[in-house]
């Protein structure tokens, strides 16, 4: 097990940028591949973005594509979700998720441990 912990989140408007981080503790924090998740109409949350153990591979959403990056250094540092050209329907509570699965999961069941979410409100 992991315990997750969300930072970063908070009020900008439409245009503007925010960083999340997702502090984890444990030594096992190379084993996961991370991800994002934010709740959708529908849905109980919808995939953001997710980048594998190594920090070598990452996916994205088609709605984040080419406005947000995800990124990883090391286990001893956060995983971060830099959000840029935000827009009012990014409006939502952001989740970070660790998964063990062997592949980089866009769904929420491939994911096993979470962390309390951090809100994120752009304003038009």
């Amino acid at each position: 097990q992991v315990q997750l912990a969300e930072s970063g989140g908070g009020l900008v408007q439409a245009g503007g940028s925010l960083r999340l981080s997702c502090a984890a503790s444990g030594r096992t924090f190379s084993l996961y591949n991370m991800g994002w998740f934010r709740p959708a109409p529908g849905k109980e949350r919808e995939f953001v973005a997710a980048i594998s153990r190594s920090g070598g591979s990452t996916v994205y959403a088609d709605s984040v594509k080419g406005r947000f990056t995800i990124s990883r250094d090391n286990a001893l540092k956060p995983v971060y979700l830099q959000m840029n050209r935000l827009k009012p329907e990014d409006t939502a509570v952001y989740y970070c998720a660790a998964s063990r699965s062997m592949r980089i999961g866009t769904f929420e069941y491939e994911y096993d441990n979470w962390g309390q979410g951090t809100q994120v409100t752009v304003s038009s």
